[in-house]
């Protein structure tokens, strides 16, 4: 049985990352014991995926505290390579090995089409962070629940085990089978909770000492506008409008994000220094960094350090949606503890990470209380994301995948654009597209 596997060239290779290939391989005949043999139906693609390829290689070393609202300290010393979650099969005839190439995690699903363990069954529909492949390999653990089963991984930090869970769809409380669902869930889901609990962590502080102006970069990404969201809806429950967002974006992507009707003011980042003065500059300020620029948040800051109405109280790494796998150089990622400030009397850089908040969380509260607090958002989520004007664009078969990256590599990713990609079948157009 031939399986296929998206791969890219890693950049200590020599070789252009951007060269995508899909290779032919193998599947095992027989499998191991306490595995599972998934075929993977389709995966989401966004702008997440493109930072994984970029950070591909980056030991991702971070050594953080966060200090909660009952005073508990929660420290850890991390290192990762988004690499490291899935192997890379060796072809010598089409120059492929795990030294020279790597695969990208995507978020997907995909069918149980063979179990050797006893608690995991063929047939389960399941979802997670998979390989871009029509079949996928995975060891399980003895750590199996009716909810969800983990692959092990000891070779990366303990915080990652939200990345190693698989999700049995049959007891997901969030699951939805319509096809759109899935799709849905495949584009928001790995990015509304990072989003989710970013804004709960804000509010544990009362947005930081009561902050009532918070300005976000790449406004247009999915990230940066579903925090958005939820910071408007928690004013919606708490009844107040006192707390305005504004979006940072590029030209480009001004219509778009305007159109959104999710930030209170967008401005471009050529003139938001011009635009974001008298009235309007008031205020204690926090400023969420979704882009990974360090020349705009240069600009932030002294903006900001020059106005004397206004306070910038904090400034949050949440993102880098401004790197590429042909532009980042993984030694000057800013990837260590709460970094200092850049200059005197600037706030320090506060990384945040939603693994370790939601561990925190685990603390506070009940397992329950979590699982319903999530429902909630998300049902409320798939009530509103359809007014939102993204098309849904989807791309079936091994060469039509490989075109649809070819594409992003040129052009870049729209923000109105989303990608649902699968390695089976083939699509007439590899941009086939659907209004959600």
């Amino acid at each position: 049985m031939e399986n296929l596997i998206f791969c890219h060239p890693k950049a200590s290779s020599g070789q252009d990352p951007n060269q995508a290939i899909v290779v032919k391989c193998q599947v095992p005949q027989t499998i191991p014991d306490d595995h599972v043999l998934l075929k993977v139906d389709r995966f989401g693609y966004s702008a997440n995926n493109v930072t994984y390829q970029a950070l591909g290689e980056a030991s991702h070393f971070r050594s953080i505290s966060f200090h909660n609202i009952r005073h508990f300290t929660y420290s850890m010393i991390l290192y990762a390579r988004y690499f490291e979650f899935h192997h890379v099969p060796d072809s010598e005839a089409e120059g492929v090995s795990s030294k020279t190439h790597g695969v990208t995690p995507v978020w997907g699903f995909g069918t149980i089409i063979k179990s050797t363990h006893p608690k995991v069954h063929t047939g389960e529909r399941v979802y997670g962070y998979f390989a871009p492949a029509r079949y996928l390999l995975l060891p399980v653990s003895s750590d199996v629940n009716k909810y969800a089963f983990f692959v092990p991984r000891p070779h990366l930090p303990p915080d990652r085990r939200p990345y190693n869970q698989i999700t049995r769809c049959a007891e997901d409380p969030l699951y939805d089978p319509s096809p759109t669902a899935e799709d849905l869930t495949m584009l928001y889901r790995p990015l509304f909770w990072t989003s989710y609990w970013c804004e709960d962590w804000l509010n544990s502080s009362n947005y930081k000492g009561g902050s009532t102006r918070i300005i976000i970069s790449s406004a247009s990404s999915k990230t940066a506008f579903c925090l958005a969201y939820l910071i408007r809806r928690r004013n919606s429950l708490q009844g107040s409008s006192t707390r305005r967002v504004i979006g940072l974006t590029s030209t480009k992507n001004l219509v778009f994000t305007k159109r959104l009707a999710l930030y209170d003011d967008v401005f471009d980042y050529e003139s938001f220094d011009m635009s974001l003065v008298g009235n309007l500059a008031r205020g204690r300020w926090i400023y969420v960094d979704v882009a990974g620029n360090n020349a705009l948040n240069a600009r932030v800051r002294d903006h900001f350090r020059v106005c004397g109405d206004s306070e910038l109280v904090t400034c949050i790494a949440l993102g880098l949606t401004n790197v590429s796998a042909s532009t980042i150089d993984p030694s000057s990622l800013g990837w260590g503890s709460n970094s200092e400030a850049p200059h005197t009397g600037d706030p320090k850089i506060e990384h945040f990470f939603m693994p370790e908040w939601l561990s925190i969380r685990k603390q506070q509260l009940s397992v329950s209380a979590i699982t319903q607090m999530q429902k909630d958002a998300w049902t409320r989520l798939m009530a509103d994301c359809g007014t939102w004007g993204v098309s849904l664009r989807r791309v079936c078969g091994p060469e039509q995948v490989k075109a649809a990256y070819e594409e992003i590599v040129r052009r870049g990713l729209a923000p109105e654009d989303a990608f649902v990609w699968s390695l089976w079948g083939e699509s007439r157009e590899y941009g086939s597209r659907a209004k959600l």
